[in-house]
């Protein structure tokens, strides 16, 4: 079952959102301003968000699949949403690996799209992700894990500006004896990156990169970098003055979310996460 726009109120928070599509049984995309939360018959099958790694990210960064195979997927079967199914089919990934880091995803891009619960977009009826189904999730499930990770972060450090700013060191003695996951994050704190891009060179997912740079935080070796706030420039002399340039014509932006264009240097991994899962579930 589905249900039009109309029914759903802008105003009204996206979890109440969720409730509603999750009661009446609906299959779509409700669109907020941090992310795309995608329904099949009211469970939860995706979500993706800008400032979290997607699946091919985890994948192929952690080494459990090779660029070309996930590429490759997506040009077979990304037209009729079916890279999922691709992926094993072709025997590139095993179902259970599809599966944990597809759900590592989803939780993590689903925690940024509710961290502040804000108004929902809109809801677009039976439009589905170009993945296809993996594992589906009732909303309840999303919603409850989404709260005990905000509530378990603002417990660490309670600034959730170390969630999306670039962050730097902070000046002072060299750190030492951190934890071996927590001195890799350390490592990558360069002024430059967010929390989703040295997670993303980690190949590791967002919250436990989150986790780690909470604490880091909260110990004052790292902080979110502060915003330039450009001054007033002195008003030029008309003979100074430049002509002005010619308006560029506007970008054409799709409404359909697709894959994240192919990467053309990504980081090397310190850690093969995903590899020792899908060794220990073949074990298993």
């Amino acid at each position: 079952m589905t249900i039009s726009t109309p029914t759903l109120r802008t105003d009204e928070p996206a979890s109440a959102l969720l409730g509603t599509l999750a009661a009446q049984g609906a299959t779509g995309a409700l669109s907020t301003e941090t992310g795309i939360v995608y329904l099949a018959a009211g469970h939860v099958v995706h979500v993706e968000s800008a400032v979290t790694p997607d699946l091919g990210d985890l994948l192929t960064h952690s080494g459990a699949l090779a660029p070309d195979g996930w590429w490759e997927a997506i040009d077979q079967a990304g037209r009729r949403c079916r890279v999922g199914r691709q992926l094993v089919d072709s025997g590139h990934l095993a179902a259970g690996a599809l599966e944990l880091c597809h759900l590592g995803a989803l939780f993590d891009a689903a925690y940024f799209v509710l961290a502040h619960d804000g108004p929902a977009l809109r809801f677009r009826p039976g439009a589905a992700h170009w993945l296809g189904a993996v594992r589906s999730v009732p909303v309840d499930t999303v919603l409850r894990e989404s709260r005990r990770r905000r509530e378990l972060l603002h417990r660490i450090w309670p600034e959730s500006a170390v969630d999306r700013a670039p962050l730097a060191r902070v000046p002072g003695p060299e750190a030492t004896d951190l934890p071996a996951r927590r001195g890799r994050t350390l490592a990558q704190v360069d002024g430059v990156r967010t929390a989703a891009q040295i997670a993303t060179a980690l190949a590791c997912r967002t919250f436990h990169t989150l986790v780690e740079l909470r604490r880091l935080a909260a110990a004052g070796l790292v902080a979110p970098v502060a915003p330039l706030i450009p001054g007033p420039s002195p008003a030029p002399s008309p003979a100074s003055a430049p002509s002005p340039a010619p308006a560029s014509a506007p970008a054409t932006v799709s409404a359909e979310p697709g894959p994240t264009p192919r990467p053309l240097a990504p980081d090397e991994p310190d850690t093969a996460l995903l590899r020792r899962l899908l060794h220990a579930l073949e074990a298993l």
